[in-house]
């Protein structure tokens, strides 16, 4: 662990600070990136020792709470903020609030004015769902020289702007492989083969719970299972105190209050009065 401060001025620890993330391409070490979005979530990460969390910000103090020296990442979505000056705002409450880095898939201006404030920046490259209208939906990228080429000039052009990581989806792996070496920018392989610094996987990819997961995701577990199992159940017990009801059986006794003994005797001679 890292003693740190974080960028809300607070005495913390860390796993991984950015210095190691950039010491990776040295290293050689692969560490490993999830994102989780709930309390169990994001304990599960901590006790398999997953390296990495991404999350959304209104996950950030929870994980804070619970993964308190886990290197973890917050992000905003294109379209959430309209101007530089809201990115900027939120970008700023994200780091005060205990993130590491910030993504955003926004422009290189908007990358620039982050890293101009030190704050730790990853970007997107490769299939960017969102932009995906751009390049005729969504494809793999990179398994063409050319397109290799425009990529490696992007990285070029993130790195002038000052970004720190990039998260790079559905490229060919020789490309990573060919063009890491060639970039200070801590690559985030995602569907991107054995060829990045980090490998990200979503975690309903990773515990099997995706009805139709996308050709790079492999489930090393069989959660949908569970999920269908635990949503049956649930069916058949509703349905079961549906019936009970209806036949005015339910509440059984065991569920019902009675009166103290004697007392009932005592209310039917009160009411015979009347």
């Amino acid at each position: 662990m890292k003693n740190i401060y974080t960028f809300g001025r607070r005495p913390a620890q860390r796993n991984y600070t950015v210095r190691d993330l950039l010491n990776l391409k040295q290293t050689g070490e692969r560490l490993t990136m999830c994102n989780p979005a709930n309390e169990a979530e994001i304990q599960a990460c901590v006790d398999a020792g997953i390296d990495l969390l991404t999350l959304w910000d209104v996950h950030l103090d929870m994980a804070r709470e619970i993964a308190p020296t886990h290197f973890a990442g917050t992000a905003m979505n294109w379209g959430q903020f309209a101007t530089n000056d809201e990115i900027m705002r939120h970008a700023i409450d994200c780091m005060e609030n205990g993130a590491d880095m910030y993504f955003t898939n926004r422009s290189f201006e908007v990358v620039e004015m982050l890293a101009r404030e030190s704050i730790p920046v990853q970007v997107h490259m490769g299939l960017v769902p969102s932009l995906s209208h751009w390049s005729g939906g969504l494809r793999a990228f990179g398994r063409s020289a050319q397109e290799a080429m425009q990529i490696f000039d992007t990285f070029k052009r993130y790195e002038n702007a000052g970004a720190f990581a990039c998260e790079i989806e559905c490229v060919a792996e020789d490309t990573l492989r060919l063009l890491n070496d060639r970039t200070s920018i801590v690559t985030i392989s995602l569907g991107s083969g054995n060829a990045g610094d980090v490998i990200f996987l979503f975690m309903a990819d990773i515990c099997g719970e995706a009805d139709a997961p996308p050709r790079h995701a492999h489930a090393f577990g069989d959660l949908g299972r569970l999920h269908r199992q635990m949503y049956c159940e649930r069916v058949s017990a509703l349905q079961a105190f549906q019936s009970e009801v209806r036949a005015k059986a339910f509440p059984y006794p065991d569920q019902s209050i009675s009166m103290h003994d004697g007392e009932l005797d005592k209310l039917h001679e009160a009411l015979d009065k009347l």
